[in-house]
């Protein structure tokens, strides 16, 4: 079970946003932030405050990642050719939770970790329980047959809240998915904006 399944709206409420899109999530009723100073009046953010904003939105919005996973993939992303930002988001949508979860096997990205973790998944024929495993382009992600009538699965399928994209084909009445290409960030459905550059003030200067 990941550490963050029982606080996750906390990130939703310390944001002030409803990153994930859920229809339960508190914010839609309270807009201001958990415990008992939550509704305090807001001071102005600084420069460095939207920068580190930006980043916890982004880490959190991924299952809440450790800082020293989250690091790890901004240095990849830094390392590679072409804009850092961009990079960084498409690092993050190939990992194989983020995939199961853009499939809509799962309803939430914490529950992908979950179902990746307990070894529901194969990767091109091959079961795979880690989920940071980074997919490919043209890898097919399937649901292990024993596992396509968990109730969890079946749920997910049916959520209106959001849609499978383009760079993920997916087949719900066989459970399988393919990873069609790498995407930007223009083509990944956040619910809220993202803010790469952001992060990558942020990590410029700590």
């Amino acid at each position: 079970m990941t550490k963050r399944t029982s606080a996750k709206y906390k990130i939703d409420r310390r944001m002030g946003e409803n990153i994930w899109g859920r229809p339960k999530s508190p914010v839609n009723k309270r807009e201001y932030g958990p415990g008992q100073h939550g509704q305090r009046r807001k001071a102005k953010i600084s420069d460095f405050g939207l920068q580190l904003r930006a980043k916890q939105k982004l880490k959190g919005y991924y299952g809440d990642l450790t800082e020293k996973q989250f690091r790890r993939i901004f240095a990849e992303a830094e390392r590679r050719k072409g804009d850092t930002g961009e990079n960084l988001v498409g690092l993050l949508e190939r990992r194989l939770d983020a995939v199961v979860y853009r499939a809509k096997f799962v309803p939430t990205m914490f529950a992908a970790r979950q179902f990746v973790n307990h070894g529901h998944v194969t990767v091109n024929g091959q079961r795979v329980n880690i989920p940071s495993y980074r997919v490919k382009e043209g890898d097919v992600i399937e649901v292990r047959d024993k596992s396509k009538q968990m109730a969890v699965l079946l749920e997910a399928v049916q959520l209106a809240e959001r849609d499978v994209p383009d760079y993920v084909e997916v087949d719900h009445s066989k459970m399988v998915a393919t990873f069609v290409r790498q995407p930007g960030l223009s083509d990944v459905p956040y619910p809220v904006m993202m803010e790469p550059n952001l992060v990558i003030e942020y990590y410029a200067q700590n």
